[in-house]
């Protein structure tokens, strides 16, 4: 009985191994008050890590583990968003929302629509809005629980979707190639820009699709199949393409930089022009996610996820400090 049991152990402890080895991060977001850092994984779990213990002097290893640690879906948690007061994730058919003062408690909205990829705030009239494996893009009324408009007009898979809030805009990008930007007034498609029919940023040995997108006032920053580009929004032109390999799959403004994460170990940093600055190593071999921890001046860090099981953390942008993990 005694040796069932150890063998019982040791299998599962191969397997808890196995599981860690093929892990890989996939979504991250901050809580509203910026000391804690939820992440989701790749087995749909979602893991919460207090950024107040990491970065204490008297830190540990413990306290580079989760706090809370639960099943959120049943397949991958693809994007995590907090608003003032909740944690919305997503996952293949469903976006749940957690309170972030009761996690434990949790509202699930099912939904057809396959392999939900991107969610995005709407602060001008609290809506969710979010893309997916329908090819369109939702708008959710969070106050009343209501879906207020589908957009229409991708061919293929919605990969990523931002919000302009000053023009009452949003803008997605798919597996079809193109960057449509609505008004979310009308619904209606104002523009579409097919940014792999452009000979600067054009890759036709990575595809055409579209894997990443952010806007800040008048620019975009997209890319995926096509290199990663700066746009200026009212005159719908490149103004820099940027010299990174493979395929980039987040990215964001940050001061004077751009930061982008996706193909590779490392976290590089642009400058406006189109020069990569520096490219600053990671842990995972392939990189997913990138988070700025904007809500709290004592807390502020980067973080990024990938291909492991390990979240890096960096308090300054030139080196990683340390690592979370699962």
């Amino acid at each position: 009985m005694k040796q069932q049991v150890n063998k019982l152990k040791t299998t599962s402890k191969q397997t808890q191994t196995r599981c860690l080895l093929h892990m890989s991060v996939f979504s991250q977001s901050f809580s509203p008050c910026g000391r804690f850092l939820a992440a989701g994984n790749n087995y749909g779990e979602i893991a919460v890590f207090s950024l107040s213990a990491a970065l204490s002097p008297d830190a540990t290893a413990l306290s580079q583990k989760p706090v809370l640690r639960f099943p959120a879906h049943e397949g991958p948690v693809y994007s995590l968003l907090s608003t003032d007061c909740q944690l919305l994730s997503s996952g293949n058919g469903e976006i749940s929302c957690w309170s972030w003062s009761e996690l434990i408690k949790k509202v699930t909205s099912s939904l057809e629509i396959p392999e939900i990829n991107s969610m995005s705030m709407n602060f001008r009239d609290n809506s969710l809005v979010f893309g997916g494996g329908d090819n369109n893009v939702h708008i959710l009324d969070l106050e009343h629980g209501v879906f207020k408009s589908v957009l229409q007009g991708h061919t293929d898979y919605v990969h990523c979707v931002s919000v302009r809030d000053r023009e009452a805009e949003i803008l997605s990008g798919g597996e079809d190639g193109a960057v449509r930007m609505w008004d979310s007034r009308t619904g209606q498609s104002v523009h579409c820009i097919e940014v792999h029919k452009y000979e600067s940023c054009a890759r036709p040995q990575f595809g055409k699709w579209i894997s990443c997108l952010t806007t800040d006032s008048d620019w975009m920053l997209c890319g995926g199949g096509p290199s990663l580009s700066l746009w200026h929004l009212r005159s719908l032109s490149p103004t820099s393409v940027f010299p990174l390999k493979g395929v980039q799959r987040q990215t964001t403004f940050y001061q004077d930089m751009i930061l982008a994460v996706g193909e590779g170990p490392a976290v590089s940093h642009c400058l406006l022009g189109g020069e990569v600055k520096a490219q600053i190593p990671c842990t995972p071999q392939s990189l997913n996610t990138l988070q700025l921890n904007t809500s709290s001046t004592e807390h502020r860090v980067l973080t990024v996820g990938g291909s492991s099981d390990h979240i890096d953390v960096f308090t300054n942008l030139s080196y990683r400090t340390f690592s979370l993990s699962f």
